[in-house]
């Protein structure tokens, strides 16, 4: 009686990739720095790889990794299969006539709200066969997507980045105060933010960057940052401040997309970290896939 082989499992040929990393350097955490991928992320697409045949590849142990009988052969081909795989990808690119394809991008809420409308308007007239698949987050959120590659492009505030990711200037957005018509801080040109400390606040995205920021400028002033109510969009602000139950902080994109109304205004901050800049981020690759570069490039020109 003939026995039933094993399924087939499908192989992802970028964790080939990450596993041949490994096998080179003998170390998942020095793979992992040196393909620009978080280590924990790294290690459950070799677990998921060794799941998809069905046998270790790995022997792990303190001082590194060594590879199993199986893991020699995985190596072997899977230098071949990745060199065969990026020299499609450089001829496709080379030839193709079109850019076609499907750019992941992660942005904050404010880029969302203040900038991208516009940008992938022109980008989509452009390239009408790229798709954009947007996601809104935090930036630390943004910056994370890039490491274990969800993201082929981030937006968000300009941030230290580990190593591996590059960052390009995207625009200035600076903070401003956001006060109801008639309010006592209207008078003021830009608004110190010890004055702001001291009527009640209205706070976006409890936790987001914006929110630990603001934090930390009050501790630096030994005041405290307490909103009355902390909401998760910046027209609901918006409209908060306009109901006259507070003042706000917020960019000044989201105060150009809200405050457009005649039941509040807006002031600079007059703080030199207020000047806010955001910034583009993208695993560092040569070359980027031709639909990844080209959205760059729309976003940054």
């Amino acid at each position: 009686m003939k026995s039933t082989p094993p399924p087939v499992r499908r192989l992802d040929a970028y964790s080939l990739r990450l596993f041949s990393a490994v096998a080179r350097t003998g170390s998942i955490a020095r793979a992992a720095e040196q393909e620009h991928i978080a280590s924990s992320a790294l290690s459950r697409r070799i677990a998921d790889l060794e799941h998809s045949f069905g046998t270790a590849l790995l022997i792990r142990s303190p001082r590194g990794v060594t590879l199993t009988d199986a893991g020699r052969i995985v190596f072997e081909r899977g230098l071949q299969i990745d060199d065969e795989l990026q020299g499609l990808i450089r001829e496709v690119q080379e030839h193709g006539e079109e850019v076609r394809g499907t750019v992941r991008l992660y942005a904050n809420m404010s880029a969302v709200i203040g900038f991208l409308p516009e940008k992938l308007s022109t980008f989509r007239a452009r390239f009408p066969h790229v798709r954009i698949s947007l996601h809104e987050a935090d930036t630390r959120e943004v910056i994370r997507a890039c490491l274990d590659d969800r993201a082929d492009v981030g937006l968000g505030v300009a941030v230290n980045v580990p190593t591996g990711v590059d960052s390009w200037y995207f625009a200035s957005d600076p903070l401003h105060v956001v006060l109801p018509r008639g309010h006592c801080l209207e008078e003021y040109e830009a608004i110190d933010f010890s004055k702001v400390l001291e009527f009640p606040l209205i706070g976006v995205h409890q936790g987001g960057a914006l929110d630990r920021l603001l934090h930390e400028r009050a501790q630096a002033l030994q005041m405290r940052f307490t909103p009355e109510v902390s909401l998760s969009s910046f027209d609901a602000v918006c409209r908060m401040v306009e109901a006259g139950l507070g003042i706000a902080v917020i960019p000044q994109s989201a105060t150009s997309a809200y405050a457009g109304t005649a039941g509040f205004i807006c002031r600079p901050l007059a703080e030199p970290w207020a000047m806010r800049e955001l910034r583009l981020y993208a695993l560092r690759r040569q070359p980027q896939l031709r639909s990844t570069q080209a959205l760059m490039d729309v976003l940054s020109g």
